[in-house]
C-alpha cells in the first residue's frame, strides 16, 4: 500500500507538471535515495518549474543558480570579505547553503565553476579557507543541462556527471496535456499558490524508510550480473563503477518504496536502471542507440 505522504506528494507535483507521471515519479525516487538529478533537455519543457514544484511541495528551503559562462565559483559557495574594524575575514555564505538548489543550465559554466558542486554533492560540505562547512540536510541538487550541441555549453565532465544519481529527460507533452497547459491557469500562478504537503523532516523520515526495505541475496545477484556485464561485454568503454551499484541499489529501493512495497522487486531495478546509467555508459559502438538499455536488461537473465 502506498505511503500516504508519497500519494500526496506526487499527486501535487502532478497538477503543477501536466502529463509527466514518469519523469516526476523517478524524480522523486531520486530525492528519497538521496541523489541529485540531473535533467537534460530543451528550453521550455518545464525543468525549472519541476524543481521549484518538488521543493515547493517538501517545504525546503530553496535557492536557483542561474550558471553563466562568467561564473566564478564564490558565486556558489560564497566568498570571504576583511572586515576593517575587526581586522578579520567573514565568510558570507553563497547559495550553496540550502536545502534544495536548482543549478540551471549548469553545462553554460566553465569546467572550474562546474567543479565547484563536487565537494558539495558529493560529501554535503564545502571547504573555504581551510575550513569544513556542513550543508543543511536534506540536501538535493537538481541540474538542468541544454543539449550538447547548443551554442556555449561545456560538456560535463564524467566525474561531475557521476555525481548525479539520475539523468532524465522531460520532452515535449503529449497533445492533450499540452491543450490543458494553454487553457490552463499558468503554471507560475499556480506554483506562487502552492502549499507545502510535508516538512523536511517527514522527508528525512521517508528517505531513512526507503533504505530500510528488504533486499534478497537473489536480488543482490542480479545487480551484480548487471554491473559484471557492462563491465565484462566489451559493448562499454568502461563498465558501472561500485559507487553506480550502490546508487542503482538505493534507487530501486526508493522506486519500490514509491510502489507501496517493502520489499525490492528485479522489476525495480529494471525500472530505475535507464535514468541510473545513461549518463555512465558509453557504448564502443554507438549504432546500437536508441534501445541500447533495452538490450542491456534483456542480456542479463533473472535469477
Amino acid at each position: 500500500m502506498a505511503n500516504k505522504d508519497i500519494s500526496l506528494i506526487l499527486d501535487t507535483v502532478n497538477d503543477i507538471i501536466i502529463g509527466k507521471q514518469q519523469p516526476i515519479k523517478l524524480a522523486l525516487a531520486c530525492l528519497l535515495a538521496r541523489g541529485h538529478l540531473l535533467i537534460e533537455d530543451l528550453p521550455g519543457v518545464g525543468k525549472t518549474t519541476l524543481a521549484h514544484t518538488l521543493a515547493a511541495t517538501m517545504g525546503l528551503s530553496f535557492q536557483r543558480i542561474q550558471f553563466t559562462s562568467d561564473m566564478l565559483p564564490a558565486d556558489i559557495i560564497g566568498i570571504s570579505i576583511y572586515d576593517r574594524e575587526s581586522s578579520k575575514f567573514h565568510f558570507h555564505h553563497g547559495p550553496i547553503f540550502t536545502q534544495f538548489i536548482l543549478a540551471d543550465e549548469v553545462n553554460r559554466a566553465s569546467p572550474r565553476t562546474q567543479s565547484a558542486l563536487l565537494e558539495a554533492m558529493e560529501e554535503h560540505q564545502v571547504t573555504v579557507d581551510n575550513d569544513t562547512l556542513n550543508l543543511p540536510e536534506p540536501f538535493f541538487v537538481i541540474a538542468t543541462q541544454n543539449p550538447s550541441h547548443q551554442i556555449g555549453t561545456f560538456p560535463l565532465p564524467e566525474s561531475q556527471l557521476d555525481r548525479f544519481l539520475m539523468r532524465i529527460e522531460l520532452g515535449y507533452p503529449d497533445a492533450n496535456a499540452e491543450r490543458q497547459l494553454l487553457k490552463g491557469i499558468d503554471r507560475r500562478q499556480l506554483l506562487k499558490q502552492l502549499q507545502a504537503v510535508i516538512t523536511a523532516n517527514v522527508l528525512l523520515t521517508l528517505q531513512q524508510q526507503a533504505s530500510e526495505l528488504i533486499v534478497s541475496d537473489a536480488l543482490i545477484d542480479y545487480l551484480q550480473k548487471i554491473l559484471q556485464h557492462t563491465r565484462e561485454s566489451g559493448h562499454y568503454h568502461h563498465g558501472l563503477s561500485p559507487r553506480a551499484g550502490l546508487g542503482l541499489l538505493n534507487a530501486a529501493k526508493a522506486w519500490a518504496f514509491i510502489e507501496g512495497r517493502d520489499h525490492v522487486l528485479p522489476e525495480d531495478i529494471q525500472a530505475v536502471l535507464p535514468s541510473v546509467v545513461n549518463h555512465r555508459l558509453q557504448l564502443v559502438d554507438e549504432t546500437q542507440q536508441p534501445d541500447w538499455i533495452d538490450s542491456l536488461i534483456q542480456q542479463v537473465p533473472i535469477p
